[in-house]
């Protein structure tokens, strides 16, 4: 399974980047989508898109937290860094730092893709692809929006 991950799009949809997400299995979305025309957009790809909520964004447009199961790994979806995880989850993905992240904490491996719509901290605008198998380590790679 191939999951595009995003976050922080703050109402861009780079069109570099629709054609790499239609190819996804799925779409996640951490929040920032900042309107419902890019969440729309989004769905119109084809893949499924489970997306959260962010501090840029209406309410009620997604909700703040998903837990998300695929191939026997729990994978919890927020905007914000958390400081805890669900019981169970072995991965925490987040957005709203805008800076790619790759790091293990407590036993919890901490993502973040980076930012589409708007890059901080001489970071590029980028996303990730999260592959995963059964029986085997989720891959993480983050790719560079141009």
């Amino acid at each position: 399974m191939r999951i595009a991950v995003i976050a922080d799009t703050h109402n861009r949809l780079p069109s570099s980047l629709r054609a790499a997400l239609a190819e996804a299995d799925e779409i996640w979305h951490l929040g920032d989508i900042c309107s419902k025309d890019v969440l729309k957009e989004l769905r119109g790809l084809g893949p499924p898109v489970h997306a959260i909520g962010g501090n840029r964004d209406p309410r009620g447009l997604a909700p703040e937290t998903l837990t998300l199961t695929r191939a026997g790994h729990t994978f919890y979806l927020v905007h914000e860094p958390p400081h805890s995880v669900p019981a169970g989850a072995g991965f925490a993905l987040h957005g709203h730092t805008h800076v790619p992240r790759d790091e293990t904490r407590l036993g919890v491996r901490h993502l973040n893709p980076g930012s589409v719509g708007k890059p901080n901290h001489g970071a590029p605008a980028s996303f990730a692809w999260l592959e995963i198998e059964p029986d085997s380590t989720p891959a993480w790679t983050i790719v560079p929006v141009s």
